[in-house]
């Protein structure tokens, strides 16, 4: 008998198994409930992209210590109760350390179950202020500004271009809607700006013929919408240049992909905006990451796919921090290694070196839309919040 054989042979009549070299090479998997349909699949598919993208970049380059990542998603057409039977059906057949929710409504309701399994760090589609809140949402974090936060670096950069210029807000009827206004009003009186409006419309609108009326009155020199992908705010842009009047409109995050913006039509020229993050066609520097992406994908790929690009890498880097101090992957850990981040460099994907101090990144840059062109162009330096 060779010595290896008889070696496992004595370790076999002592009771002791020798475990597969695979198995100490485990995967490091990240789950995602993914709203691949519904009425947030435009959405879905680009952060779907997204994720397996950086995925492949990082497996590619030896995964962590040569544990590779595992991907594991399920479809939620973007329903709660979807979005929560998914997660079950994944952390119940993989150990899980890092998931992407698709939603608020998710994102809250689930938060007890992540406190209470302690073994899962998670992120995702929604940037809603209450989760930019470490001590109720301590597992979680988002890859970009919250809404107030948006909200915040717009009022700035009217502040820097127009000193005490009028402002106005047009959000929607609903919890997405409501979520910045508050910020809205007291960052304005900071700033030293007059709050000229807040209009509020039932989502999706069609006939906002009176509401127009109101925010035209109201003669604000800048006028921010939230709470929108796109409808009613044709409708208020058209009337109001049709009207005459001189208002600069702008839009936050997921309104800001530039499909949604280039629908305005030619009504939309200098429509403007907050983005986290270069839009795909972005060469206004050198950008490492966004070359790899387009040599990846020739077609232009969306801001949701930047998401979710951007949030797998910091998924990763997490991960390749917790595993090289030699701690386990859970939820405390692999947090404190995302706030470990300090001066990290995205390849570009954010034109700034980035620090994670809490739940959010408070990085942000205007975008204004030019028509002729079809494409949005930088408007502003990357404006930081302390």
């Amino acid at each position: 008998m060779k010595p290896t054989k008889w070696i496992t042979a004595l370790l076999a009549a002592a009771g002791i198994a020798l475990a597969p070299a695979a198995q100490a090479q485990e995967d490091i998997v990240i789950g995602g409930s993914i709203p691949m349909s519904g009425v947030f699949a435009f959405a879905g598919i680009g952060i779907h992209a997204g994720i397996q993208d950086y995925l492949k970049i990082a497996n590619d380059a030896g995964g962590v210590k040569g544990r590779k990542f595992k991907y594991v998603f399920e479809d939620t057409a973007y329903k709660p109760d979807v979005s929560v039977a998914a997660f079950k059906k994944i952390t119940g057949g993989n150990k899980v350390s890092l998931y992407y929710g698709d939603s608020t409504a998710f994102s809250r309701t689930i938060n007890p179950e992540l406190e209470r399994m302690g073994s899962i760090m998670m992120a995702g589609a929604s940037f809603a202020t209450e989760i930019n809140d470490p001590k109720k949402f301590p597992a979680q974090f988002m890859a970009g500004p919250d809404y107030s936060e948006q909200i915040g670096i717009l009022l700035r950069h009217i502040a820097k271009e127009k000193p005490g210029a009028k402002v106005a807000i047009v959000y929607s009827d609903s919890e997405f809607g409501r979520d910045p206004v508050d910020e809205f009003r007291s960052t304005a009186k900071k700033l030293g700006l007059t709050v000229a409006a807040e209009i509020q419309t039932a989502p999706g609108s069609v006939d906002v013929s009176t509401e127009v009326i109101k925010l035209r009155r109201s003669d604000p020199d800048y006028t921010i919408f939230h709470g929108y992908i796109l409808a009613p705010i044709p409708e208020f842009v058209t009337q109001m240049k049709k009207s005459g009047a001189k208002s600069h409109f702008m839009g936050t995050f997921w309104t800001m992909d530039s499909s949604t913006v280039m629908k305005l039509g030619e009504a939309g020229d200098g429509f403007m905006g907050v983005m986290p993050y270069r839009y795909y066609y972005d060469t206004s520097a050198k950008s490492p990451m966004l070359d790899k992406i387009r040599q990846m994908r020739p077609e232009y790929q969306s801001t949701a796919y930047m998401q979710g690009f951007l949030t797998t890498m910091l998924f990763v880097e997490a991960a390749k921090r917790t595993v090289g101090a030699g701690k386990p992957l859970d939820a405390k850990n692999l947090k404190a290694a995302l706030n470990s981040i300090k001066n990290f460099d995205t390849g570009g994907v954010i034109g700034v070196p980035i620090t994670i101090r809490g739940n959010s990144i408070p990085v942000g840059r205007i975008y204004k839309a030019d028509m002729k062109a079809k494409t949005m162009v930088p408007a502003s330096d990357w404006i930081h919040l302390e």
